[in-house]
């Protein structure tokens, strides 16, 4: 015999059409979100790069000016014309053509000659020192990223944090804090921003280094805990074995 209850209970627990069309929805915003914050982000980089680049060019040699000299039209059928991204190109070649000549015995000396204007300068000084910090931070091809993810324990005893190694301290701090044991630099994000954080340098005993690589850890603490990337099982971790 059917229970009629059972019955009513199965039809209640199927979704209905609003909650698949949100389901849907949702699930639709996941991808769709992604590629089009990438477009617009590209979009208005590629138009702020534009507006910066194009007054420093001839108002002769601008796509606009070209395409109707060819086509030999005057102001009464003039065609406009706006290429986005050309800017950009221009931007790439003046910029490898600087690092070209930068690299160079001349473009080295002329910027040593420039450097030392600038440090007669108090206030162009410091946004230039720092400037040119943050750039070469950012830009430099040098081996200088983090080396491995790792736990610390922070802001105390028994909490836990994700943190990324970068060196071994070195000169006055390593000689005033070591005893013996490598003193490691470490550097503690903030969620979910990452680009602040906090400079830590602690003995080697109290870091505990992960398996995960430091994108994954990364993910991991700009979605605040969200995206858990390391799913590995950790019983084939190499630590696993000890």
């Amino acid at each position: 015999m059917i229970d009629p209850n059972h019955e009513d209970i199965k039809r209640r627990s199927k979704p209905g059409m609003i909650s698949k069309l949100r389901s849907n929805f949702l699930a639709g915003l996941i991808i769709v979100a992604p590629i089009g914050l990438t477009v617009w982000l590209i979009w208005t980089v590629v138009g702020w790069v534009d507006g910066w680049v194009w007054p420093f060019v001839p108002a002769a040699y601008h796509p606009e000016e070209l395409v109707n000299r060819i086509l030999g039209r005057t102001s009464e059928n003039w065609i406009d014309v706006n290429v986005r991204g050309v800017g950009v190109v221009i931007f790439l070649l003046f910029t490898v053509l600087v690092g070209w000549i930068g690299k160079g015995l001349i473009g080295r000396s002329f910027l040593s000659i420039g450097e030392r204007l600038v440090d007669r300068m108090p206030v162009v000084r410091s946004i230039y020192n720092a400037a040119k910090q943050i750039a070469e931070t950012v830009f430099s091809q040098r081996d200088t990223s983090f080396d491995k993810a790792c736990l610390v324990e922070y802001p105390r005893k028994g909490l836990w944090a994700i943190a990324f190694i970068s060196i071994n301290a070195k000169g006055e701090v390593d000689e005033k804090l070591s005893d013996g044991e490598p003193i490691v630099t470490v550097f503690l994000p903030t969620t979910p921003n990452p680009t602040s954080g906090f400079l830590l340098f602690l003995p080697r005993r109290d870091v505990k280094v992960l398996d995960m690589s430091v994108e994954d850890a990364a993910k991991l603490v700009i979605s605040a805990g969200l995206v858990y990337p390391n799913d590995k099982d950790v019983t084939t971790l190499p630590h696993a074995a000890e």
